[in-house]
Order: C-alpha cells, then structure tokens, then sequence
C-alpha cells in the first residue's frame, strides 16, 4: 500500500485514531487530508526514532540450542540488527559455523567487541556463567544487554538490561488459565444454586413451606 489512512491504521492497531494522529505528530508526521499517510516514509519515520537505519553489531554468548536458535533467527537484519560475531567457552565449539558464522571463543571476547564496535551483547549461557560473561561485556564496552539465562545480571549504572525468561512468561500465562478456569467455577456454582432456588420457588404450595404436589 502506498498510502494509508489514520483510522486504518488505528483499526489494526486497535487505538483511537485521534491519538494516533497526534502520536504521530511528535514524528514529524502529519499525513494529508483526504489521502492519510506515506507509507514509505511513515516507516522511515518510526525506523529513525526507534533507532532502527542504523547497523546495531550484536554478539552472542552462548552457542548452545538456545544461542543457535538465535542465530538463525532471521528477523535481526530486517530490524537494523547485524550479528557480528558467535561465541562460546566450549572450545569444540571454535570454528564450528552456525548460521553461516564461525564460532569464536570467549577468549577473544574484548577484541571482539572493540573491533566490531559492539553495544550491545546477547547472553545466552547456563546460569551460572551468566554474571562473569555480562562482567567482561561491560568492562569490554557494552551498554545493553539482552540475557535470556534465568538469572538476574547485576550492572553498573548507565548498563541497560533487558531479561528475557520464557518460564515467567509460561507461568503468566498459567496464571490467566487459572483465574479463568476460577471464574468459569463460580458462574457453574451461581449458575446450579440459581437453578436450585427456581426448583424450590416452583415446588412450594400458596404458603410458600408446603409442597404444592408430593413427588410420586
């Protein structure tokens, strides 16, 4: 589509289209009367406020299948992401291509980073070696990580973390099952105490205490 119209594009995304309009003014955007938007330059817009026209080197740590998975993911280069290099402790892995990239070990870590320019780093180690690996990253020059080992990274001010545990996620998601699961109890338990109290109503004589007809 070449154009596209404010209330199009806040039915897709399911917001007001006055909001949109004025989101989209602190762009710099603001459309043409009776045609809507460029989408050409609508997406160059957002790509440059979200830091996106670009090239973003990235490293990650850890080649196990979590870090191969990632490696192979194929959205990072359509989003301004370049993965610049694959590393890993284990030594059998020094060599081994993944993705198309030769695995290095942590060893060349630091001149790693400095000679791509890196900053920002992916950790996906075991627990255990995921603080040591995020020390060398920071002390080599990154400011952003992205960690999906399940712990929590300490880093010094200016470092920004961003976590990502896929087993929190599952249990928000069980979570929603649960409550959901406690609602639908209660409108069966409202649903047989309202049928009983029909049932009662319906059996009861004149005066309300006699049953108007005996069962057989």
């Amino acid at each position: 589509m070449p154009t596209v119209s404010s209330e199009e594009l806040a039915a897709a995304a399911g917001v007001n289209s006055a909001k949109l309009r004025k989101d989209f003014s602190y762009l710099g955007s603001y459309g043409t009367r009776g045609v809507g938007y460029d989408v050409e330059y609508l997406v160059y817009q957002i790509s440059r406020e979200l830091g996106l026209t670009q090239d973003w080197p990235v490293v990650i740590v850890g080649i196990g299948n979590l870090g191969a998975a990632l490696a192979n993911y194929g959205g990072f280069a359509s989003r301004g992401f370049r993965v610049a290099a694959l590393i890993d402790a284990d030594p059998a892995m020094a060599g081994k291509p993944v993705a198309g990239i030769p695995v290095q070990h942590t060893d060349e870590l630091e001149s790693i980073i400095r000679d791509n320019g890196v900053s920002i780093g992916v950790i996906a180690t075991p627990a255990g070696a995921a603080q040591q690996v995020c020390d060398r990253l920071v002390a080599a020059g990154v400011t952003s990580i992205l960690n999906f080992a399940p712990t929590v990274l300490s880093v010094p001010d200016g470092v920004d973390v961003r976590k990502v545990d896929l087993s929190i996620e599952l249990q928000i998601l069980a979570f929603h099952e649960q409550r959901k699961a406690g609602e639908e109890a209660t409108a069966g338990a409202a649903a047989v105490q309202a049928a009983a109290r029909e049932e009662t109503s319906t059996d009861q004589g004149p005066d309300g205490d006699v049953p108007a007809v005996m069962p057989a």
